[in-house]
């Protein structure tokens, strides 16, 4: 197609072309378009596809500059992306057109290009990864909260304590004063399931026992229209239960796995938390190590690539529509670490090889499958199911690449 191309911006990952299409091959494509017209349309008095020319253009001209122009934009897209060598990374969109017979088509094309990274500093630098050990107290808190789990609510008499599962009925005044019928509730005290002067007013309850107090809603309260008003609440307490931990002994290792003692069972506590922990120190270390990196290598990242990231983030935390603005706003600068981070990883494991293979795959799943006591064929057919082998593939590219970069930078202990 000969076209005439002029950039207008070509710096970063934006690129604005202006473009021209000659008159004659306007004048082409509205040829073809009155053809394609013709055919389509029904013309009292003549056979599909035998109307007058003429007749076609002068009663269905609005549909033959569309199609003409929609087929030229097609064509002309094709042709720029050819000449100019575009690594797009969205839909290319067209701005400020200009059509007509004597003048051509014009217009000017906005697009985003996959941003050049050289990553002229990967290697020198000084990383310090926290402390993986666990202490006792660690450990002893973890059981407490195995215990808590296992923990058993029974009935007692008597006003409700801090910690206590209470079921109560609660009943606000409306704006005219009115207190309409109460809602059922359970509520564990002290657990900011409710607002704290509420608490305060259920605490002062016996079981069967009813009252009405003034009740200030807190200055933070997330319904701002509520924020500071001061209401008359009814509670009415209907039940107190009071937890009851179990004993920490053999018995309790028992019921949590297949453990002899107490003994064999925070030792396993105590593996699993210093395994957490030392993921947890090797993630920090990654983190800071990439951050160095971002910092030495500066390149422009495509908006529309953090939009996306953006997006997804709202999926994955489920945000309300109307809150998807201030959420973007609040989440767009880790959305822009996100995909820098990913940019650098993926072209790190490009550079130096170190992308994952099928094969790769393959033995990491039948690892996996050994540890799990399961046949390699049935978990990668689960994996595969879920959708998850790619993120198989993905974590396997990040380990190597990871790995490679620690090796080349200084990691200190803290």
């Amino acid at each position: 197609m000969d076209i005439q191309i002029t950039a207008t911006k070509n710096e970063g990952v934006e690129r604005r072309l202006q473009v021209a299409v000659p008159p004659e091959r306007v004048a082409a494509a509205r040829s073809k378009a009155v053809s394609r017209v013709a055919k389509q349309v029904r013309v009292p008095g003549f056979r599909p596809g035998k109307a007058p020319v003429a007749m076609i253009r002068k009663k269905y001209a609005e549909a033959i500059d569309q199609e003409a122009v929609e087929a030229l934009l097609r064509e002309a897209f094709e042709t720029v992306l050819a000449k100019e060598d575009l690594k797009l990374v969205t839909q290319p969109h067209a701005h400020d057109v200009k059509f007509g017979e004597d003048d051509g088509l014009s217009f000017e094309l906005h697009c985003e290009v996959r941003p050049e990274i050289t990553l002229d500093r990967l290697e020198g630098f000084r990383v310090m990864r926290p402390k993986d050990s666990v202490s006792d107290e660690q450990v002893q808190e973890q059981m407490d909260q195995l215990r808590d789990q296992r923990a058993t609510w029974a009935p007692v008499e008597g006003k409700p304590q801090e910690g206590d599962l209470v079921t109560v009925m609660l009943a606000t005044a409306g704006e005219d004063g009115v207190i309409p019928e109460g809602q059922e509730y359970r509520l564990v005290m002290g657990a900011g399931q409710a607002i704290a002067a509420i608490e305060e007013v259920i605490l002062t309850l016996d079981q069967g026992g009813s009252t009405e107090a003034p009740v200030k809603w807190p200055d933070d309260f997330p319904d701002e229209a509520q924020r500071g008003k001061t209401k008359t609440v009814r509670a009415s307490l209907k039940e107190v239960k009071r937890k009851s931990l179990p004993a920490l002994d053999d018995a309790f290792a028992r019921e949590m796995g297949d453990f002899d003692s107490l003994e064999a069972f925070t030792k396993v506590v105590r593996e699993d938390l210093t395994s957490s922990a030392a993921r947890e120190a090797d993630s920090a270390a990654r983190t800071q190590l990439l951050d160095e990196i971002v910092g030495a290598n500066p390149f422009e990242i495509p908006p529309s690539w953090v939009k996306q990231m953006i997006h997804a983030y709202a999926e994955a935390y489920k945000i309300p529509e109307e809150e998807i603005v201030k959420f973007s706003d609040e989440i767009r600068g880790m959305a822009e670490r996100q995909v820098r981070r990913d940019l650098i990883l993926d072209t790190i494991a490009e550079r130096e090889k170190l992308a994952a293979s099928e094969g790769d795959v393959d033995d990491k799943v039948a690892e996996l499958a050994a540890k799990r006591g399961m046949e390699p064929g049935a978990l990668y057919a689960s994996l595969q199911k879920a959708g998850r082998l790619r993120e198989l593939e993905r974590s396997i590219t990040e380990e190597r690449v990871f790995s490679w970069l620690l090796a080349k930078s200084t990691i200190e202990q803290a």
